[in-house]
């Protein structure tokens, strides 16, 4: 049996920048992130990231290219949305207390509901992939890594939090 894979919940911002950004200085780097996670099987994205993704997108696509996102999304990206983004079904039951408690620590609302359901349907995961790795390193309750953090081979991470 092969090393311990690390699950990892994929931020908005990775998609983002692979949909919008290919000039962005960091296009190249998550590129080769999210191929890898593709090729590993090893990524997740909450119901909340999907939306934010299509929320932002939306200015720029028509009503069927904006259902094509939604709906192929996981192929596209060999990642798993959870809960499963289902058209029909309700947005996940969280608590407001437990969203208000994370806004007091200065998370955004979307940072909010994302690590909420993260916590509610994704407590496997032990690491967060985004570029705002700053700001959610006190909020989310595992590693949180930039995706070039995150590919760096183990013996040239000081912390040993690269990819296994």
């Amino acid at each position: 049996m092969g090393p311990k894979q690390d699950l990892v919940l994929v931020d908005t911002n990775i998609f983002v920048i692979d949909l919008r950004y290919k000039r962005d200085a960091n296009y190249e780097i998550n590129r080769a992130f999210l191929d890898h996670m593709a090729e590993q099987k090893n990524g997740f994205t909450t119901i909340v990231n999907l939306l934010e993704l299509c929320g932002i997108l939306s200015f720029n696509l028509n009503e069927n290219q904006l259902f094509e996102l939604w709906s192929y999304f996981q192929d596209r990206y060999g990642v798993v949305v959870l809960p499963v983004p289902m058209l029909e079904t309700n947005f996940p039951g969280i608590e407001i207390k437990e969203i208000f408690n994370l806004l007091k620590r200065r998370t955004s609302l979307g940072d909010a509901l994302m690590i909420s359901v993260a916590k509610k349907h994704l407590p496997f995961i032990s690491t967060m992939i985004t570029w705002d790795n700053m700001h959610l390193k006190n909020v989310f309750y595992g590693r949180v890594l930039t995706p070039e953090e995150f590919l760096r081979p183990p013996d040239d991470d000081k912390e040993g939090k690269g990819a296994v």
